[in-house]
């Protein structure tokens, strides 16, 4: 024993509790709670979503990531904690929209916001009419949208109690009887999964992005297996993404990747660079 005070991260309390005091601590929190049955995000991977993907913004901006509310990201599924709204909020002052097909998410977002200035100052949450559809209903006329991230479900929706049951055994024998109910409980509010999974999300969310290519720059989104990394790379080459990433993530055990795609070409990110970042005029822009 090393008399080194720990947590269990079997305990959703406990994890709840610890999520509060690191977003205290790092961001500057004061008011964040989320609904019981809700899953409490780990803020860690949330925070290395944003990082990575303001380091591609950087990468095509001489190096310089752009940061202020001029800059507006849409969170497709901000969930209850809008975890990502609060870390794009502090560490570079973007702006944001947040999507979700729940009410219960969105209302518990809306109350996180209200409980904090600088959220209230830049983010803005809109529930999506139809679970069908990604960007419609959100993207209004005439907005652009300068980045969309996406943590998709991960699970395929339950059809039927029997399957569902049938599908739980294997993984019950490895994950803690905690972990594994905090899981189902997602599975089963639609939390952590939708019709066909990650994989037919994903092939929805990129034919859909088509649709909005000339009113967002840069597309983004977590994918979990690397099969479905292929089959989504596919898909965008088929589409005629103009640029196309592939970023490997990872913490502790657990590692993903995160999917990046524009459809806009060169001559096009540039004009949207220096009218939307840079404030070069528009004639100078090459209009």
């Amino acid at each position: 024993m090393h008399n080194e005070e720990s947590i269990s991260f079997t305990d959703p309390e406990a994890v709840k509790m610890l999520n509060i005091a690191l977003l205290k601590h790092y961001y500057g929190v004061e008011g964040w709670d989320i609904p019981a049955t809700y899953q409490v995000p780990a803020t860690p991977v949330r925070a290395d979503y944003i990082h990575h993907i303001a380091e591609v913004l950087g990468s095509y901006n001489d190096r310089v990531i752009p940061t202020g509310v001029k800059i507006k990201c849409l969170d497709i599924g901000v969930g209850a904690s809008c975890i990502y709204p609060i870390i794009g909020r502090k560490e570079y002052e973007w702006s944001f929209i947040g999507s979700d097909i729940d009410p219960v998410a969105i209302e518990s977002a809306n109350a996180i916001i209200e409980a904090n200035a600088f959220l209230k100052e830049g983010v803005e949450c809109r529930l999506q009419p139809n679970p069908k559809d990604i960007f419609q209903g959100i993207i209004q006329n005439g907005e652009w949208i300068d980045l969309a991230i996406c943590n998709p479900p991960y699970h395929i929706a339950p059809a039927t109690e029997a399957e569902t049951e049938s599908k739980r055994k294997p993984s019950t024998l490895k994950m803690k009887k905690a972990v594994q109910a905090i899981i189902k409980q997602g599975i089963e509010n639609g939390e952590l999964s939708c019709e066909g999974g990650e994989e037919a999300f994903l092939q929805i969310m990129i034919s859909q992005s088509q649709q909005y290519a000339k009113s967002c720059y840069w597309f983004s989104t977590l994918v979990g297996k690397q099969s479905h990394q292929k089959s989504a790379y596919k898909a965008l080459e088929k589409l005629g993404a103009k640029e196309l990433k592939i970023i490997p993530m990872g913490q502790g055990n657990k590692s993903s990747r995160l999917l990046v795609w524009s459809f806009l070409n060169r001559e096009e990110q540039k004009e949207w660079r220096d009218t939307r970042w840079n404030n070069v005029p528009v004639d100078e822009a090459g209009e």
